[in-house]
């Protein structure tokens, strides 16, 4: 397995921007994807930032780092965002090298703390982090926000 950020030498830009649409977006939103990403490919060292995880080149994960992940709490960055493992590599400890990934990640970007914000319940308790407070969808609705402490 091997963890690759999508950059403007990316063979994998097309296909990245396809499976972080086809697990976080839906109908009507492919080019907010396609946007985000494409623009996000010529500077190495600003946010946001776009990661697979591959098994042969095949591609069985993802996860982002974002200046926001659409929520009230606009002051807190960077947000550690769409973690997803393909079902059939679940339970194999991949979520956790993503987010070791992460973590490594933000630290080479000065960052001393990490947040995200989930509806999951134990999820990220059980790997560390924190809950910090509560924030507010674009819809309305409240969630969960977690950091982790980079030192």
């Amino acid at each position: 397995m091997n963890i690759e950020l999508i950059n403007k030498n990316s063979k994998l830009l097309e296909k990245g921007i396809e499976y972080f649409w086809k697990q976080w977006g839906n109908a009507s939103n492919f080019y907010f994807y396609k946007d985000c990403i494409e623009n996000s490919i010529y500077d190495d060292k600003s946010l946001p930032k776009f990661y697979l995880m591959l098994d042969e080149g095949k591609i069985i994960g993802s996860y982002a780092l974002l200046i926001n992940d659409l929520i009230s709490r606009q002051d807190l960055f960077p947000w550690f965002a769409c973690l997803f493992i393909d079902e059939s590599y679940r339970n194999r400890g991949l979520a956790n090298e993503l987010i070791k990934h992460s973590i490594d990640e933000s630290r080479k970007g000065g960052f001393d703390t990490i947040y995200l914000s989930t509806e999951l319940n134990e999820f990220y308790e059980k790997k560390g982090w924190k809950y910090y407070s509560k924030g507010y969808t674009a819809f309305g609705d409240s969630i969960k926000i977690y950091s982790k402490k980079l030192n």
